[in-house]
């Protein structure tokens, strides 16, 4: 039998953290193994809990989730983050997907969706369709769209021909099965792409590529 997938709770409000604690101990399969209140208490928290999953506050007192999702995806083989917020496009929730976030969760999410997304994101898979990323994406301002693109496009070049292929399909929210029977190669070869191109862009999530290929203007 499998050990249960450990999370980490970090949310500033202690009835948010309780209440995500009774969600998830209802589930054999997932633990809560600690908690935090501020995302300056992470890394202590994730070093003590080792969770294999943190759900993360975007809006906290001292160090928010934003920061301290950067913090967490730079160190070496760090857990996967789904962020909490209270809306459906939130500025802030994209930045954090940007840093490394592989999804996000609104508060009021029913708890059977919460558990399928720890276990789906600690599966590698990310818990965005293509509906709510362009949803986001929209909810930013146009300022800065032109240097997006341009760096997008700029990363993006740095693929094989296949690879970026590769890419627009994650971005179009395609599986990997699906991504193989588009492209006519087996899953293995869609996950050895994926692999070769989170190398060579610097990512670490398939959310992050779904974003670059939007940005470049290649899922549409």
């Amino acid at each position: 039998m499998n050990a249960p997938l450990r999370v980490l709770i970090v949310d500033d409000d202690p009835l948010v953290r309780a209440g995500l604690t009774m969600v998830i101990g209802g589930s054999p399969d997932i633990a809560v193994v600690g908690e935090a209140g501020d995302g300056s208490e992470v890394a202590a928290a994730v070093d003590a809990y080792a969770p294999d999953v943190v759900l993360m506050d975007i809006r906290m007192p001292t160090l928010d989730g934003l920061a301290a999702t950067e913090r967490l995806r730079a160190r070496p083989d760090p857990p996967e983050v789904i962020v909490l917020t209270t809306f459906d496009a939130d500025e802030y929730v994209l930045r954090a997907l940007r840093a490394g976030a592989s999804g996000f969760l609104l508060k009021h999410t029913p708890p059977a969706e919460i558990l399928r997304a720890i276990a789906r994101v600690a599966a590698g898979e990310p818990i965005l369709s293509p509906t709510v990323t362009r949803q986001l994406i929209a909810h930013l301002s146009d300022t800065g769209a032109a240097a997006r693109r341009h760096h997008a496009t700029t990363a993006l070049h740095q693929l094989s021909e296949r690879e970026r292929e590769v890419a627009i399909a994650v971005g179009r929210g395609k599986s990997n099965a699906e991504i193989a029977g588009e492209l006519c190669m087996s899953v293995a070869t869609v996950k050895a792409h994926i692999s070769r191109i989170f190398t060579k862009l610097d990512l670490n999530n398939r959310t992050q590529v779904a974003l670059l290929a939007h940005d470049a203007g290649l899922t549409g």
